[in-house]
């Protein structure tokens, strides 16, 4: 591997003044100390979480420790030249390098804060925890000590920015062989398993801030080393056999699990996602604002409480079966997508957006007010509709534990996996229809309706097809959502609130985790219902919480966590993206300052 540091391309000096073996020696010798000293005692009492009293064995968040301290070592190695670490940095710069060590300074000293905070005082402190705030300062200095790579001489204002940005040009790789590619796709899906997990089964709110500093600062520091892009490419070349390691990780997660809680909030961020998979065809498809669709989950919910034999449902004698339940579901948030979308749809922007927003508060006063005094004996009012009976297929019931190959699942893990099997399906749906003539009338009345118009697209039918398929979606989720909860109430199918589902909720999902993707919803869904499940002390302030990542995600990746192709080329200049240079007809460069311009 070519030394990054030797190479002859133009270079800006590091925002510290070392040379560059002194700065290279610190970040090796302070990423190996880091780890080192996760194995002291860091504190004299256990009555921090964790138990981080300990010489010998890490506890807690100095697991975190280690791993940052392991893998900023594994990048400062690759930059030694190292064989069989070159792959770590195929983009050839530094950036990694100084993202690793900020994860790392960022999970240590945020536990040593901690302690002193929750044990009342630095006296607390063991010496453990002073050499590992020293250690993780190290690579940190070290990191941005070094010069960035072909960033220009004219730069030196904004050489901080060189350390956190992509670089300019990634080499394209060596094809590799179609097994290989699989294996690594396997490799990358077994990785990522482990990492939902042990974020799904932290204890205590300390370790989960920790968990969230160490994936943020590592996730970034590969995306700049070129990884994620080369790994996207694996996927472009593979995308069925992704799909199928995807839900076979999906389908092992309960097995991982020994309590039935974390399979709770398994299953429930599989039925936020859904709906959030469901929004992004009217949202990211076809870009349409709808700031109501959590109502077509209440249909989806109510109409499968109705008929699945609640007592305390009007149709009490009544109990479907659950696909007919299901189906049943899907239909009414279908009809009333489009008894809703018709003669609303000829909207559009801001007016579109606040007819939906009162549709949904609609929907929430008018069940609210079927309680047989304010209006008909529907819903049953505020009390909402309770005593929902757990599913039961061909004698398995979802209700009870169940043994298998030694493993125990609980009530959550059985609906958990009924929930993969819908998610399957909606998945199924999205990426048909994205794919196929309806969906490309989507992009394209997203884009410039009047020029979709112009070319022959009916536009009003276009968005209502997206609007009722959206719906439907909703309404299929919402079936099992009856279910898992036991009881269907009113309160939650709200514009915003503080615990989920809300039109807000579904709606942040979908723009932080990028929009016209099908990974990125599902991922939005997720961060956004653990936040306030793991951290207390949001759960009062998850609007606030989420408004502030919104803006940082508009400021700085405004096309999501997981961008869609064309949203990324529009929101970047092309010399940020790995796309190739455009030319002229002579093979000259051609002068293009932004993407698709």
């Amino acid at each position: 591997m070519t030394d990054i540091t030797t190479k002859t391309t133009p270079t800006t000096r590091g925002l510290i003044p070392l040379p560059v073996a002194a700065a290279r020696a610190l970040l090796l010798a302070g990423g190996i100390a880091t780890a080192a000293s996760a194995f002291l005692a860091w504190t004299w009492t256990s009555e921090f979480p964790g138990d981080l009293t300990v010489y010998g064995y890490p506890g807690g968040l100095q697991w975190l420790t280690f791993t940052a301290g392991l893998l900023t070592t594994l990048f400062t190695l690759s930059l030694y030249g190292v064989r069989g670490l070159g792959w770590l940095l195929p983009a050839r710069n530094n950036a990694p390098l100084a993202l690793a060590a900020l994860g790392g300074f960022g999970t240590t000293w945020f536990t040593v804060i901690a302690i002193s905070t929750n044990l009342g005082g630095v006296v607390n402190l063991e010496p453990g925890a002073w050499i590992a705030a020293i250690a993780s300062l190290l690579p940190v200095l070290g990191a941005f000590a070094l010069p960035q790579e072909g960033v220009g001489e004219d730069s030196t204002k904004e050489s901080l920015k060189a350390y956190i940005t992509k670089p300019d040009t990634i080499p394209t790789p060596q094809p590799l062989a179609p097994w290989l590619e699989r294996a690594t796709i396997t490799l990358v899906t077994i990785l990522g398993l482990g990492v939902f997990t042990y974020g799904i089964d932290t204890e205590y709110g300390e370790l989960f801030v920790g968990y969230l500093i160490v994936v943020v600062f590592f996730a970034w520091a590969l995306h700049t080393a070129g990884l994620m892009d080369r790994f996207s490419r694996l996927v472009a070349h593979n995308r069925s056999f992704t799909l199928a390691m995807g839900f076979a990780a999906a389908i092992a997660f309960p097995f991982t699990q020994t309590d039935d809680h974390y399979a709770n909030i398994g299953v429930n961020i599989l039925i936020f996602g859904t709906v959030a998979l469901g929004l992004n065809i009217v949202v990211g498809l076809a870009g349409l604002l709808d700031l109501g669709y959590v109502a077509f989950l209440g249909v989806g919910a109510y109409t499968a409480a109705l008929v699945s034999g609640s007592e305390f449902s009007t149709f009490s004698g009544v109990q479907f079966p659950f696909w007919a339940s299901a189906l049943t579901g899907a239909a009414a948030s279908l009809v009333f997508g489009v008894l809703i979308g018709a003669p609303t749809l000829r909207l559009r922007g801001d007016y579109l957006a606040i007819v939906t927003l009162g549709f949904g508060e609609i929907f929430r006063i008018a069940v609210n007010n079927m309680d047989g005094e304010s209006g008909p004996d529907i819903t049953n009012g505020p009390n909402g509709i309770p005593s929902i009976p757990d599913l039961n297929f061909f004698g398995f019931n979802f209700g009870e534990a169940h043994d298998i190959g030694g493993f125990t699942l609980g009530r959550f893990a059985n609906y958990y996996l009924l929930m993969v099997l819908v998610m399957a399906i909606v998945v199924l749906v999205y990426t048909r229809a994205a794919d196929s003539r309806i969906g490309r009338s989507w992009i394209a009345i997203r884009e410039d309706e009047t020029a979709a118009t112009a070319m022959g697209i009916n536009g009003f039918r276009v968005k209502l097809v997206a609007f009722a398929l959206g719906a439907s979606l909703a309404g299929l989720a919402g079936t099992v959502s009856a279910h898992v909860t036991y009881s269907v109430v009113p309160t939650p199918y709200q514009f915003a609130g503080s615990t989920p589902p809300n039109s807000a909720f579904l709606l942040a999902a979908v723009v932080l985790g990028g929009m016209g993707t099908v990974a990125g919803p599902i991922l939005g869904a997720a961060l956004l219902y653990l936040l306030p499940e793991k951290l207390v002390f949001l759960q009062d302030k998850s609007l606030l919480a989420f408004g502030v990542a919104l803006i940082l995600l508009m400021r700085f990746r405004p096309e999501g966590i997981i961008a869609n192709r064309r949203n990324q080329l529009e929101f970047h200049e092309t010399g940020q993206l790995d796309v190739p240079q455009q030319t002229t007809l002579t093979d000259e460069p051609a002068t293009v300052t932004k993407a698709g311009a």
